[in-house]
């Protein structure tokens, strides 16, 4: 007998782990990463759509969810099952747009709630003729039930009296459907699932994709059902056997299966199939309904096997967790690499003279009698912040360079020529001008001496003497003539920080630029730490 847990400190760590599991980012391309994701959204469709709404509500309906590909038969399946025509089918393919629940009048509330599929919009037909086609009955949108954004994705509820109670069937869209909205929740409603039933037909039971979903169904140890539909009278024994032997063959000889030969009323997905068809299923559903062992062994071997595939799950989803992180690593550190670099190039240059070249070297040569105070500032200015530009241009070139290398670069933009850094950076040396320039005035101002030395002048020495290198040992020497020896180093002393403190800004700044679209990603290496330790203390409450 398979039985379930449902102790409160188990629907907690479930609980928590759902939660961990949604707060996982996965956004750099990675080569695992289409299927990290997919694991994902697996992971939650089955924790929100059923281990978590089955394990707080064991005594729910047993839900079967019919699932098959494209033509299979699904809709006709489902209505034959009930007695009515519940769900659109016919040759129009995809038939079934919007997936369909029937459940009994008593247990209808199970369902018009959000107690599973939650993404989905709650549609619900009013009282009326039960012989009229679904098509034909309106359809009531229960307000207040557009979650998450999906104002589109609906799930219709229908009552029907001879359904048992205990028992609701869902017809699911095309698992192979051309559209790929109704793929995507075809495998979300198999995962809310307590019993798979997968539809396939004599001409396409050996076909891939139903295949993927039994081996899927194998995997998670889902309580699975097969329908062999539409199988002609003539090949029904040979069709029948060659099934049995594939399924043999895939280690799922044990699942139930059952054969609906080809009936007039299958051409064209118009009709209902007699009773006597579909008996043997309706009933193996019923028994597993009502019966309390058959049903719990149902349930329980459904969502026990979904608990233990967590254990396999989880870790490869904290893997990608962490290669999503470890890829983070490498982009920010080529980043972090190339500034530092060029960092410490500036200052070479610097400690070189390398300002003090070109215009700024002439107007040097020129300064006092055929060049201004406020002109040899503004040529050393420009001087800096075109060294400045060439620095965070060699810096983006190398970046760029490691990025085309890295797969995850695929997610950011590679750094280019970016027009407006030569304004900041050329924004940020005038402002630090400014602030050497106000330096040099309260330096003069503290002077004890008369007449007193132009702060023009004073500060125009300062930055020749601090951005020259060997070259302007002479502006040092003229400072300390001007404004007296203790006076010179002091402001040299604090000019020095400032020059550094400038640097390190502008750099730090056109590195953090690059840095942005890394961080906007989110990706951190706490998650997988959260995975884990989320699933060892599910482990433990089992």
């Amino acid at each position: 007998m398979v039985t379930l847990d449902v102790r409160p400190q188990l629907l907690d760590a479930l609980s928590a782990l759902r939660d961990r599991v949604a707060s996982v980012r996965l956004p750099l391309p990675l080569p695992g990463a289409p299927r990290a994701r997919q694991t994902r959204a697996e992971l939650l469709a089955q924790l929100d759509d059923y281990l978590v709404p089955r394990l707080k509500a064991p005594e729910a309906p047993l839900l079967a969810v019919v699932g098959g590909s494209t033509g299979a038969g699904k809709s006709t399946l489902v209505n034959s099952l009930v007695g009515r025509q519940v769900s659109e089918a016919g040759v129009l393919r995809p038939t079934t747009r919007i997936p369909v629940l029937v459940c009994h009048p008593d247990d209808h509330h199970w369902f018009a709630g959000m107690r599973v599929l939650p993404d989905l919009m709650r549609v619900w037909a009013p009282e009326t003729d039960e012989d009229a086609p679904a098509a034909a009955r309106k359809t009531l949108h229960r307000p207040g039930d557009k979650l998450h954004g999906h104002a589109t994705r609906e799930l219709r509820i229908e009552t029907v009296a001879t359904l048992p109670r205990g028992l609701a069937i869902l017809d699911a869209p095309d698992i192979d459907s051309l559209v790929v909205d109704n793929r995507t929740l075809a495998a979300e409603l198999i995962c809310a699932a307590d019993v798979w039933v997968m539809v396939t037909t004599a001409s396409r039971y050996a076909d891939a994709v139903p295949w993927h979903l039994l081996r899927a169904a194998k995997q998670y140890k889902a309580t699975l059902v097969t329908v062999l539909d539409r199988v002609p009278h003539q090949v029904l024994t040979e069709v029948s056997r060659q099934y049995g032997a594939l399924l043999t063959r895939a280690g799922l000889g044990d699942v139930p299966r059952f054969t609906v030969p080809e009936l007039p009323e299958s051409a064209g997905g118009g009709g209902l199939l007699p009773a006597s068809a579909v008996a043997p299923l309706f009933a193996w559903l019923a028994h597993h309904a009502q019966d309390p062992a058959a049903r719990q062994y149902a349930v329980g071997r459904t969502a026990l096997g979904a608990l233990d595939s967590l254990g396999r799950r989880m870790p490869e989803l904290a893997s990608a967790v962490a290669a999503q992180h470890a890829a983070a690593v490498r982009l920010t550190s080529a980043v972090e690499d190339a500034y530092r670099r060029e960092g410490k190039r500036v200052r070479n240059r610097l400690d070189r003279g390398a300002v003090l070249a070109g215009d700024a070297l002439t107007r040097w040569r020129g300064y006092p009698l055929d060049t201004s105070a406020d002109e040899l500032l503004d040529s050393l200015a420009e001087s800096l912040a075109a060294l400045l530009q060439c620095a965070v241009a060699a810096a983006d070139e190398r970046i760029a360079d490691a990025w085309r290398r890295e797969p995850a670069a695929g997610a950011v933009v590679l750094p280019g020529p970016d027009r407006e850094a030569a304004e900041r950076i050329g924004m940020a040396v005038r402002r630090w001008r400014r602030v050497l320039e106000e330096l040099a005035e309260e330096e003069v101002a503290r002077l004890d001496k008369q007449p007193a030395p132009d702060p023009d002048g004073v500060a125009a020495l300062l930055v020749a003497a601090l951005l020259g290198g060997k070259r302007a040992r002479p502006a040092g020497e003229k400072l300390a003539e001007r404004i007296g020896v203790q006076a010179a180093v002091r402001l040299r002393d604090r000019g020095g920080e400032l020059v550094g403190e400038h640097l390190d800004q502008v750099l730090r700044a056109e590195r953090d630029r690059r840095l942005a679209p890394i961080e906007a990603l989110e990706v951190s290496p706490e998650p997988q730490a959260e995975l884990i330790a989320a699933l060892s203390v599910l482990q433990k409450e089992r």
